[in-house]
């Protein structure tokens, strides 16, 4: 029997998983960050991306937002704006909030809301970025 740890997704909808699994691959702000039981203690930024979950011996896949991820040994904890199954994934819905927040950019903005028209873009390139990657 494999070894578990506990992982769960906050978003500000509410928990979204909550669960044992094998392993996680996460989009670390440096790169991929492959998470097993007993890792070592970390909090670090996550960038809008794919994100793989391993619960007995098959791996599920999902994308998520930016946020932070804390890892104990036992337990991997991810806060982030967004967290969607493969199957939530929605190719139009994303490629129109791609086009809304290019459209955005266009115009004059304050600092804030090009933040927040950069951030929609990041999420809506994570979802297409995904679909073509997992479209069969």
């Amino acid at each position: 029997m494999a070894q578990t740890m506990l992982f769960e997704i906050v978003t500000p909808e509410g928990r979204t998983f909550s669960g044992e699994v094998e392993m996680i691959v996460l989009p670390g702000i440096e790169g991929e960050l492959g998470i097993f039981p007993h890792h070592a203690p970390l909090v670090t930024q996550i960038v809008p991306g794919e994100i793989v979950i391993r619960t007995d011996g098959k791996d599920h896949y999902g994308v998520v937002g930016a946020g932070f991820v804390e890892i104990t040994p036992g337990r991997v904890s991810i806060m982030t704006d967004m967290a969607l199954r493969a199957e939530e994934v929605d190719h139009a819905a994303a490629e129109e909030a791609r086009k809304r927040a290019e459209a955005r950019l266009q115009e004059k903005l304050s600092p804030e809301e090009e933040r927040s028209a950069n951030a929609a873009m990041m999420q809506a390139l994570a979802q297409l970025n995904f679909q073509r990657k997992h479209r069969g």
